[in-house]
């Protein structure tokens, strides 16, 4: 029997490219129901590709009951393939649940205080990124591209390069990647480190992520700046928290040459403003505006997490209420911090504090007639979301840490007329982008008090010229810009390999 034509472009990614719902007694795969983020933008790129492979996990149950391992999906994006990783309850615990963000998760945020070691099993860990490897490798010719995503893989190009020396693998990092002393926390660094330097390119959103990857890895691993660069657009090279004015764009490890980039990931503004056209969406923003009456809407979206700040912006929002009793009945805030899932128990403690404190600011402040806060710890679909968005006033978006923050990116995108202003916390990935919206310093009371302030108070004539700078800057550094600049990378890293191989010759 012929052999099945291998990839010569393969995604790896923990989760798969579709929602898997059962219908009728039947499994079903449906799209994605948002349009922005990590799974739509990679998803733009099989659509490309004739011969794209998808490798995620799957879990299965204990017994080992057989499950169709390869899906072919057709959607908007085009056709390609799934191949589902076979992974028990017990190895998703250890590998997902505990060790990535138990052990991983704090430290990537800068949050060494909460880095548990105890039940990490670093074994499964490792076991866990060679299976994803081989099934990387079962589908990929000798020298595809294979591109893994984020932390929980680190080490899966160490294994591929093993398998296939000849591939090209690039990784790209949704999280933040810590400065040095942080990072050096891990008891795995040179491990990790290791095997990241075992790739042709490793990718973060903005330069600050990239340059603590390149001081850490010749710190503790002693590879050498090859290349450095000035930090230009869409980013502050200066005057944010996160600037970089300069960024290492190489590093030379044992005899390689690894590519370090820089780019953020972008929304896509176009999908949202269809959305919002829509007969139905102007409904929509019409009955939130009549249901909010003549009261401020102001949004805060997240998940719940100790990193994402949303303690911070309730209690924030208390001391708001209590300091300025003017604005009692005349706020409303729509906060959407999504319940983890099940096992997650690293993130209990903040979802029973975000509930009480929910809980507590109501009922102190709230009567029959009115509640300061709607709470949903369920997912809100994208399409009622940008609703949201456009009716608001202010979206306060003010994580403690985090890689990027797309939700900013998609309220701007959502906005027209009469702007909302936005909040944003100088410790996201796109703060360094916005330099516009109302920055602040989340660890900070006095901080966080006065940017609501400033929001609340602020003109109109300001907050549209604020708004008009972002979205220029959102609209033109979209997820279409992010993907072109991948693609452009590829085919640079292909072109040097094609050339150095000849000199070789």
């Amino acid at each position: 029997m012929a052999q099945a034509k291998k990839s010569s472009f393969v995604i790896v990614y923990h989760r798969q490219p579709y929602e898997e719902v059962m219908e009728n007694g039947r499994i079903t795969y449906k799209e994605n129901k948002s349009p922005n983020g990590i799974v739509p933008a990679l998803k733009g790129f099989l659509g490309s590709a004739k011969d794209a492979v998808w490798i995620a996990w799957k879990q299965v149950p204990a017994s080992g009951k057989s499950f169709e391992r390869t899906v072919h999906i057709k959607d908007s994006y085009g056709e390609y393939d799934v191949v589902r990783l076979p992974l028990k309850a017990e190895q998703v615990k250890a590998f997902y649940h505990v060790t990535s963000k138990e052990a991983l998760w704090p430290i990537l945020h800068s949050f060494p205080g909460k880095f548990n070691y105890g039940p990490v099993d670093w074994e499964n860990f490792r076991e866990v990124n060679r299976l994803f490897a081989e099934a990387a490798c079962e589908q990929a010719s000798d020298d595809a591209f294979i591109w893994v995503h984020d932390y929980n893989l680190w080490l899966v190009p160490h294994y591929v390069r093993r398998i296939k020396p000849n591939a090209r693998i690039a990784m790209f990092h949704h999280t933040p990647f810590p400065a040095a002393d942080t990072f050096n926390v891990l008891p795995w660094r040179e491990e990790i480190l290791g095997s990241l330097l075992d790739c042709d390119i490793v990718g973060f959103h903005i330069p600050r992520y990239a340059e603590n990857f390149a001081s850490t890895a010749c710190s503790v691993l002693g590879a050498v700046r090859a290349e450095t660069r000035a930090v230009k657009g869409p980013f502050c090279p200066t005057g944010t928290v996160l600037s970089e004015p300069t960024v290492t764009t190489a590093l030379n490890y044992n005899g390689r040459r690894v590519e370090i980039d820089a780019w953020p990931i972008g929304t896509n503004p176009e999908v949202i403003e269809k959305l919002l056209s829509t007969f139905e969406a102007g409904q929509r923003v019409a009955e939130i505006k009549a249901e909010i009456g003549d009261r401020r809407l102001l949004v805060s979206v997240g998940r719940v997490d100790y990193v994402k700040g949303t303690k911070e912006m309730l209690e924030a929002f208390d001391r708001l209420l209590a300091r300025r009793p003017e604005l009692k009945e005349k706020v409303k805030l729509f906060c959407v911090c999504v319940a983890p899932a099940d096992g997650m128990s690293a993130y209990r403690a903040a979802q029973r504090e975000v509930e009480r404190l929910v809980g507590s600011i109501n009922g102190k402040y709230g009567n029959l007639r009115w509640s300061p806060i709607m709470l949903s710890t369920r997912g809100v679909p994208f399409e009622e979301l940008v609703c949201y968005y456009r009716a608001a006033d202010i979206c306060w978006i003010t994580p403690l840490r985090d890689g990027l923050n797309l939700v900013a990116k998609e309220f701007i995108a959502a906005q027209n007329g009469d702007p909302g202003a936005l909040i944003l916390s100088e410790f996201a990935g796109s703060a360094v982008e916005l330099a516009e919206s109302i920055r602040v310093n989340p660890y900070s009371e006095r901080s966080m008090d006065a940017a609501i302030d400033t929001a609340l108070d602020m003109g109109a004539a300001e907050r549209s010229d604020q708004l008009q700078k972002m979205r220029e800057r959102v609209s033109t550094w979209n997820v279409d810009h992010w993907a072109q600049h991948v693609r452009e990378r590829f085919e640079a890293l292909s072109t040097s390999q094609t050339e150095n191989a000849r000199s070789a010759a």
